[in-house]
């Protein structure tokens, strides 16, 4: 009996062992929980639109032809020429929304020429004199500046539709130039301001320079002494630059017809939709 007591005892205290809580010094842990964006939004958030003016024209009238791939304005949003020209507001006032590579008239209202082509246009109000010399504003063999002019007339045209071939090497050009300074010769080559001598005297181009043509992009880059050539039906006449300067768009200086022979060139100077490039050059 004496031997089972030591037994008992030490059972007795393997029990109080398993029942008792076990305690450890390890340091204690806590973990929050989730945030609560992470279970899901709220459907009731107020929905946030911006005010979109309901009046503007996304018909035809306004759509735009891209400019070709890897051209200068391939990159620039609203850029290329109108899809239906004759449709833009304004068109049947004269005017033409400006546009990115355009020579329409910068600020979309009324154009300073008749073709509505946004360049100043051209005194014509020259006369022959008694003695069958051209006069500006009609001023007669004596009241008159007696100047050098050579009207357009059907023999000037070539059988492409062109009035001849301008060039100038300093800048790789070679284009042709068409009768007129609107939307349709310009997509074809220069154009010939109309009411300006096309031979004798001052011959006025105007050509685009970005976009689907940018035949005049670098012209604002010449030199005094630069050569231009311009070929008619007449032959080949030879100009040498004199002046490169930036004018307003209502200045119509550079059209008036002279006494010498010579020619200025007229493009948009970039982003300035109210001053253009303007380019003399005296015969040489």
């Amino acid at each position: 009996m004496k031997r089972r007591v030591p037994l008992f005892l030490l059972t007795a205290a393997l029990a109080a062992l398993l029942v008792a809580p076990a305690y450890c010094a390890a340091p204690q842990y806590s973990f929050d929980g989730a945030d609560d964006y992470l279970f899901g939004r709220p459907t009731s958030d107020d929905a946030i639109y911006e005010w979109e003016n309901p009046n503007v024209d996304r018909s035809k009238n306004t759509a735009l032809i891209p400019p070709g791939f890897g051209t200068p304005t391939s990159y620039l949003p609203n850029s290329g020429e109108y899809l239906t020209p004759n449709l833009v507001p304004g068109a049947l006032n004269g005017g033409l929304v400006n546009q990115v590579g355009s020579v329409g008239n910068p600020n979309g209202g009324t154009s300073t020429n008749a073709a509505g082509s946004g360049y100043p246009a051209a005194d014509t109000s020259i006369t022959l004199d008694s003695s069958g010399f051209p006069t500006v504003n009609g001023g007669g063999s004596t009241g008159g500046q007696t100047v050098a002019f050579t009207e357009v007339t059907p023999n000037f045209y070539y059988s492409n539709g062109s009035l001849g071939t301008l060039k100038i090497p300093s800048i790789s050009l070679t284009v042709g130039v068409y009768e007129g300074t609107s939307s349709a010769p310009l997509l074809k080559g220069a154009g010939h301001f109309e009411g300006t001598s096309i031979w004798l005297g001052n011959v006025c181009l105007a050509g685009h320079n970005r976009g689907v043509r940018n035949d005049f992009g670098k012209i604002h880059t010449l030199k005094s002494g630069d050569t231009i050539t311009f070929t008619t039906a007449l032959g080949t006449m030879t100009y040498a630059v004199t002046s490169v300067s930036k004018v307003a768009v209502t200045d119509t200086s550079g059209l008036s017809a002279t006494a010498d022979n010579q020619i200025t060139l007229y493009t948009c100077v970039e982003n300035q939709p109210a001053y253009r490039w303007c380019v003399k050059a005296a015969g040489i």
